[in-house]
Formats: structure tokens, C-alpha cells, sequence
């Protein structure tokens, strides 16, 4: 008997949780703002009707149509897609193995808030003491306990969220979603009261439309669309095939999408607020101040949070736990994405399947604990989701739109759902998103050409980046080719 979700509510929710992640709080409003402010959420709507919207519906209908996990679901299509599936897993297992070292770092911060911790210097606090970084990837030295303590606790809250599949998701994900949101609204209201916010939500969103013009901020927003959704990891697809058999598809693809682009958008407001008051503080204009990524989550925001008149150590520990029920969703649905596949094709026991993933995850996330692991992190990161997620994305829009019949999808689709989509759909699924997408790795990869990322030896590169991504390949074949047992 296969799993199905409690609810339509219990799915969406998951899915939501699953989307949205730390990249809607930390990378969203800085690109919003490096592409135009106001301006940028033009070709971000357009993005997302022609994208975003377009591929979750083509992963729900998958896994819907054919009621399995990615890969088989892949598989069903045409045999060999399956190995598609597969990477795309090994690629959210990639990715989860140091998105869980973040999640401890959040874990530590969220300890540190009580009493402020990390003092005046947060830059040298996070860098020097938190981290102790070395001077280069290939300069390991020892692990950080501390971490290694919250990575422990990072997984125990994964395994335990996942551990009977779809039912405990399904009542995990009602806090974890709805949790991170009231807390997100209160941090607004907090920071568009402080003085100095208005500065700072001027430089978010004063749209300067002359930037529509050129074409990178076009490829900004198609790519920011992208990687926030979480599709090419196999997770929409498997989560969509635990749906009952009369579930919509097209309204929840919708209600998904737009969730996800709402809290990126509000998460902008909260973050832009506080940095136009830290500018006021500290003198600075507000465009010295924008930071994106860790830095802003464990060096510019700790800094704000000591600087505040009132609460500080409150608003501190609500911050950090806002992060952590963020990104504790987007990390057991990829978990529960590969375990599920693993069950179903190989008729594993779940909890072997769970503690199995957990126990290797950890294992491999000690590497991002030791005193190099944010230059792993950091090259770990853009290889999966530059190279990986990118060949995901278009090998699915191919198979869906050369080798299978996509009006077929369409219409399935449309038979489930209180709305229909029109041939735009075909057109974007066929043509516009492998264009599109296919532009986007062309353009990483002529960049990799010129220039190592990042300023990292090729070695390092090339241990970090493409030595994972052709072991994942291998794993991907050898999964695909292992018979599984009836």
C-alpha cells in the first residue's frame, strides 16, 4: 500500500516548506535589489507565470500521473529517464549534506542569542572564533564540536520528521510552515517601526526600469525563479505522488508558487527594514551595508539585533529560529525524496531507509565543520545548483515535451484541477524553459572556462564541483541499472 498525504492541506504545506527555504530570507531581496529594485519584480512575475508556475505543474502531474517517486515516475515515461531521477536525488542529497551544517550553525546562533554572544565584532566573531577559517580549502584542520553538536540535532529533528513518510510531514510541516510566517511578520513590524527603515525599504524596491534592458537581469530573475521552488530535485514529483487520486493539481501548483514568491517578497521587507536602521546607526549609506547569504544571517543581522534599543536577545532568538523551521523543510523533503525512492524501488524497510541516509548525510556534512568548510560549502553549493539543477531542469522539459505526448500532461493536468491551463503551457514546457535554462548553464559554464569560482584553485574546483557531479552521474547509472526486488 502506498503512502498518501492526511490532506490537500498537509501536501500543500509540505510543498510549501519544501520551496521555501533560508535563499527567500538571505538571497531574494539582494538580487531584487542588484537588479533593479521595484523594477526587478517585473521579469520575476513574468519568470514565474513562464517557468516557475509552468514546471511545478510538470512535476505535480508526474508524480501524480504516475503515482511514484521521481525516478520510477521518470523511469515510466521512458526507461531510461530514470537515471534522471536518480541524479536529480543524489544532487538534493548533495545539497542537504551542507544545507544541514547550516541549519547547526543556526542552532548554535539561536544558543548565542540569549546573552549575545557573539559581541560587537560579529565579523570576527563568526569567521575567526565560530568557524576558526582557514586560509584555504585545501587547509582542513580540525572540527568545530559546537557544530558537529547542532548537525547532530539538525538530523535527529530531520528523521524524526520523516520518519512514517507523508504522516508525521504531514503534521510536522503545520508548525514548520506556519511558525517561520508569524515570526516573519513580527520581525516586519518591528523593523519598519525602527527609524531609518524607510531609507532601507527605498533601496529595495524604487524600481530603476532602465535595468529591464539588459538582458542579465532578465536571467537573474529566470534563475532566481528556478532554484527557489525546488524543482529539479526530484522532491515536487515525489511529494506529488502521494496525492489522493482526485487531488488538483494546477490550483496547488499556483497556491505553491505563489507562497513561495509571497514570502520572498515580505521576507525583503524585514530584512531591508533593519538594514536601513543599521545604516542610520552607523552612518553608512544603506548600499555599504546589503550583504546576501551567511553573511547577512551571521554577521550584518547579529549586529543589527545587538544595536536595538529593546528585546534584543528576543528578537535575536525568534531571527534564528525563523531560520531554522525555514530550512528544516526544504532539508527533510529532500531526505524524504530519496528515501522514498529507495523504499519503493528496492523495498527497504523505512527506518533503515531514513537512518541510512541520516547517518551517511552526517558523515559526509563533518567536512563542512572542520575549519575550511565554508569554502567547501560555498564551492559544493554552486556546483549543484549551477550545473546539477540546471540539467535537471531542461532533461525534464525534454522528456516531457519530445518524448512524451506534453498535451496529454496538459490535459491530465487540466482533469484533475477547478482550473485549466492553456497551450502557453505546452509552449513554455517545450520551448521557452529549455531555452531559457539551457542559456543559463551555457553561461556558467563559459564562466568556469575563463575563471575558477570563487578564486578557488582548479584542484579544489575540481574535487569540490566536478568530481562530485561525475560521481553522482556513476551512482545515478548504477542505481538505474540494480534491479529492485518485487
Amino acid at each position: 500500500m502506498r503512502d498518501i498525504w492526511e490532506s490537500r492541506t498537509s501536501f500543500i504545506l509540505a510543498s510549501i516548506g519544501s520551496a521555501i527555504g533560508l535563499g527567500n530570507i538571505w538571497r531574494f531581496p539582494y538580487v531584487c535589489y542588484e537588479n533593479g529594485g521595484g523594477a526587478f519584480l517585473i521579469p520575476y512575475l513574468i519568470a514565474l507565470l513562464t517557468t516557475g508556475i509552468p514546471l511545478m505543474v510538470l512535476e505535480f502531474s508526474i508524480g501524480h500521473k504516475f503515482a511514484k517517486p521521481a525516478p520510477m515516475a521518470l523511469g515510466s515515461i521512458k526507461k531510461g529517464f530514470e537515471v534522471l531521477g536518480w541524479f536529480a536525488l543524489l544532487i538534493g542529497f548533495g545539497i542537504v549534506t551542507y544545507y544541514a551544517v547550516v541549519m547547526a550553525w543556526c542552532f548554535n546562533y539561536l544558543g548565542y542569542s540569549f546573552n549575545l554572544a557573539w559581541g560587537q565584532d560579529t565579523q570576527a566573531f563568526f569567521f575567526n572564533q565560530f568557524l576558526k577559517i582557514s586560509e584555504s580549502p585545501m587547509q582542513l584542520g580540525g572540527v568545530q564540536w559546537m557544530i558537529v553538536l547542532g548537525l547532530v540535532l539538525t538530523w535527529i529533528f530531520v528523521i524524526a520528521a520523516i520518519w512514517k513518510g507523508p504522516k508525521t510531514v504531514g503534521k510536522v510541516v503545520y508548525y514548520t510552515v506556519i511558525i517561520p510566517w508569524i515570526i516573519l511578520i513580527v520581525l516586519v513590524i518591528r523593523g519598519v517601526t525602527l527609524p531609518g527603515a524607510l531609507e532601507g525599504l527605498k533601496f529595495y524596491l524604487t524600481p530603476q526600469f532602465s535595468a529591464l534592458l539588459n538582458y542579465k537581469v532578465w536571467l537573474a530573475a529566470y534563475s532566481q525563479v528556478f532554484f527557489s521552488l525546488t524543482i529539479g530535485f526530484g522532491v515536487q514529483i515525489t511529494y506529488a505522488s502521494f496525492l489522493k487520486k482526485k487531488s488538483d493539481i494546477v490550483n496547488n501548483a499556483f497556491i505553491v508558487s505563489l507562497a513561495n514568491n509571497a514570502t520572498s517578497f515580505v521576507g525583503g521587507i524585514a530584512v531591508f527594514s533593519v538594514l536601513g536602521y543599521y545604516a542610520q546607526q552607523t552612518g553608512l549609506p544603506v548600499s555599504e551595508v546589503v550583504k546576501s547569504g551567511p553573511h547577512l544571517a551571521f554577521v550584518t543581522y547579529p549586529t543589527i539585533i545587538s544595536l536595538l534599543p529593546v528585546g534584543a536577545s528576543i528578537f535575536g532568538i525568534l531571527f534564528f529560529l525563523m531560520l531554522l523551521t525555514l530550512g528544516i523543510d526544504s532539508a527533510f523533503s529532500l531526505v524524504e525524496a530519496g528515501a522514498a525512492s529507495v523504499i519503493h524501488k528496492f523495498k527497504v524497510k523505512r527506518i533503515h531507509a531514513n537512518i541510512g541516509f541520516g547517518i551517511i548525510a552526517l558523515l559526509i556534512g563533518i567536512v563542512y565543520t572542520t575549519k575550511s568548510g565554508l569554502y567547501w560549502l560555498d564551492i559544493v553549493d554552486y556546483f549543484m545548483n549551477n550545473y546539477g539543477l540546471l540539467v535537471v531542469g531542461i532533461l525534464q522539459c525534454i522528456a516531457i515535451g519530445y518524448f512524451y505526448n506534453y498535451r496529454k500532461m496538459r490535459e491530465y493536468a487540466n482533469s484533475k484541477s477547478d482550473f485549466a491551463i492553456g497551450p502557453w503551457w505546452d509552449f513554455c514546457v517545450k520551448y521557452l524553459t529549455p531555452i531559457v535554462v539551457g542559456f543559463l548553464f551555457i553561461t556558467s559554464i563559459v564562466d568556469r572556462v575563463s575563471t575558477s569560482y570563487g578564486g578557488y584553485s582548479r584542484f579544489a574546483e575540481f574535487l569540490g564541483g566536478w568530481l562530485i557531479l561525475i560521481i553522482f552521474i556513476v551512482v545515478a547509472v548504477i542505481l538505474y541499472k540494480k534491479k529492485g526486488r518485487e
